[in-house]
């Protein structure tokens, strides 16, 4: 057989999802098949309010899709437990460094994007402008607080234990909340800056660490523990809350 056709027999199928209809909801269920999978496994993903299936390659899609049919109820149930998404408007509610903050829009103000405290004592994040600005300016100061931050903490760590940072940037990232390459540089979620800050010390912490072992051994750890005495509680605290960051922001 040709070489070429035995790369077709091999290509995976072009339907990338399916979807189970009820009378009181619609989910989609994006598939990935996996060639080494050898059963089919669901999961919800709170960070991307979706459905994954992971499926054997040669798997059929009306075997994919009896599967989900089956656990239906078990992914409705999940789908129903993830937050709702909250937008960046006027009256939302956004942690900042995990305490809540109310948007509040002043559109005769000047300046950009500020915080102050309101005469009840609440938290308020001030911005000014046309209405149509609020969410862009608010995603934008928090980048920016978010890179400010973790700047801050990522030097004062590497001047601690002597190492060098390239450079230091934020992304909206889902997988991880930051990573380290071998040349130095660093890269963080700039959601963390709606966390605690002991977390995102936490995280500057880790990934500097990342300089002198990169790897998880204990070695790593224990550098990192040295640097970061909340390891335990931020560690906590991302696997109990961290998906909730992705709720902020949604469009």
């Amino acid at each position: 057989m040709p070489r070429s056709l035995r790369r077709v027999d091999f290509a995976p199928p072009r339907e990338p999802s399916i979807v189970l209809s009820s009378p009181h909801e619609t989910i989609c269920v994006n598939l990935r098949r996996v060639p080494g999978a050898k059963r089919f496994t669901l999961r919800v993903r709170s960070a991307k309010r979706d459905v994954v299936l992971t499926m054997p390659w040669r798997a059929s899609v009306s075997s994919a899709r009896e599967f989900a049919e089956r656990h239906r109820d078990w992914i409705g149930a999940r789908m129903r437990r993830i937050p709702a998404p909250v937008r960046f408007e006027p009256g939302a509610i956004v942690p900042l460094f995990g305490e809540p903050h109310e948007i509040a829009h002043r559109e005769g103000a000047r300046g950009v994007v500020w915080t102050e405290v309101g005469d009840n004592g609440e938290r308020l994040l001030c911005v000014a402008g046309r209405g149509e600005h609020v969410a862009r300016r608010v995603a934008e100061f928090l980048r920016r607080e978010a890179l400010k931050r973790l700047r801050q903490s990522v030097l004062a760590h590497a001047s601690a234990i002597g190492v060098v940072i390239q450079r230091v940037t934020v992304r909206d990232t889902i997988s991880r909340w930051g990573s380290c390459s071998v040349s130095g540089a660093l890269s963080f979620s700039w959601r963390l800056v709606m966390a605690p800050e002991f977390v995102l010390d936490y995280l500057a912490a880790h990934e500097v660490a990342h300089r002198r072992h990169h790897n998880h051994s204990p070695e790593f750890w224990a550098l990192t523990k040295s640097m970061s005495a909340a390891t335990d509680k931020a560690e906590a605290w991302l696997k109990a809350r961290g998906s909730e960051l992705h709720r902020y922001g949604a469009e």
